[in-house]
């Protein structure tokens, strides 16, 4: 009988080191924790995955966190992302490959898709459905505070006042807050259909985000999907982060735009088949180049055009703050395509207020 993904991911749990060893080779041990970039394997300190620790708890073998992100999960979410895996029948016959175990019959059943982290659709869901518009909250502050302020059409983002917010390890007993404010920007499908949540936890005044030690972490299914702004047909700009994104629609407001959360969601993220341009808002980081290459030959292959959006500085979210928004204007301006400029580029009606 074909093992579960629950007895696959404790026989991983128990090989962890060589897990990781294997998967994020450019990593290393440090204690009772092996630390690397992310879970495609760039070389930090970012990610870390336990060792050692008690089957079930919150300290277990195999558990990972990439404090970065805030994604989370186990060492089955692992391998799906570090392998851009979108199936769970996929991410399980990857680890029986791992772990020298036959390939079950092609009848085992696929139950769920690997969520990548923690946390259902549902809770996420539940999360949203509570959460209220920004305007006029410390979630608008806090974009406000990092030069974003023009928040037309942005419904995929919320606010909750009091998101329940769980330490770990490195949060000092004596700060520990069960809630803070919390940006919640919902994660959908192709389809408009809510698939997860991610939460930035602010500080009371919104003037940063809260002194925690994961202040963004993600719930639900992500892989291959991402918060949306727009709904997109033919052209469409896709990049990492929530922050980089709504930095972008300072200047191209119409343009539909999709956040995938990290570089290795970004390199599995699911694209409309009426996609005829993709623009790839890349970060300026090992882990970007990967994910654009991977992003550019998956979209080649189905005939859809790549074109990169370079920063200046890091992403554009740093552009936008240090170099303000007339030079990210005058960035995008030489990079987009000719027809896009005419169809999308509206100087005119930049710089609204929400």
């Amino acid at each position: 009988m074909p093992e579960p993904a629950s007895d696959l991911a404790r026989r991983l749990a128990d090989q962890a080191e060589a897990v990781c060893r294997h998967y994020l080779s450019k990593g290393r041990r440090e204690g009772r924790y092996w630390l690397v970039g992310d879970t495609g394997n760039t070389p930090g300190r970012s990610l870390y995955v336990r060792l050692h620790g008690v089957d079930a708890s919150k300290g277990a073998a195999g558990k990972w966190t990439d404090a970065a992100t805030g994604d989370h999960g186990d060492l089955l979410d692992l391998i799906a992302a570090n392998k851009c895996l979108t199936t769970l029948r996929e991410t399980l016959d990857e680890a029986r490959l791992f772990l020298s175990l036959p390939k079950p019959e092609p009848s085992e059943p696929n139950r769920r898709e690997p969520s990548a982290l923690t946390g259902s659709p549902e809770a996420a869901r539940r999360l949203l459905k509570i959460a209220k518009p920004i305007t006029g909250t410390v979630a608008q502050t806090y974009l406000r505070q990092r030069g974003i302020t023009d928040l037309r059409n942005c419904d995929a983002l919320r606010f909750h006042p009091r998101c329940w917010y769980r330490g770990d390890d490195d949060d000092a007993c004596d700060r520990a807050r069960d809630a803070w404010p919390a940006l919640i920007a919902a994660v959908t499908d192709l389809d408009c259909a809510v698939t997860g949540a991610h939460r930035t936890w602010l500080d009371l005044s919104g003037q940063d985000k809260a002194p925690v030690s994961t202040p963004r972490r993600a719930m639900g299914h992500l892989l291959g999907h991402g918060v949306r702004f727009g709904r997109a047909c033919d052209v469409m700009v896709a990049g990492e982060g929530i922050e980089t994104m709504l930095s972008l629609r300072q200047v191209l407001i119409d343009m539909p735009m999709v956040a995938a959360l990290s570089a290795s969601h970004l390199a599995a993220l699911i694209l409309p088949t009426t996609l005829r341009r993709l623009y790839v808002a890349r970060d300026d980081d090992p882990a970007g180049d990967r994910a654009m290459r991977s992003l550019t030959e998956r979209a080649t292959i189905v005939g859809i055009e790549v074109l990169s959006l370079e920063p200046s500085m890091g992403d554009f979210n740093d552009d936008l703050r240090q170099l303000g928004r007339q030079a990210v204007t005058n960035r995008l301006r030489v990079q987009l395509a000719p027809d896009d400029v005419a169809r999308f580029w509206h100087p005119a009606s930049n710089g609204g207020l929400c």
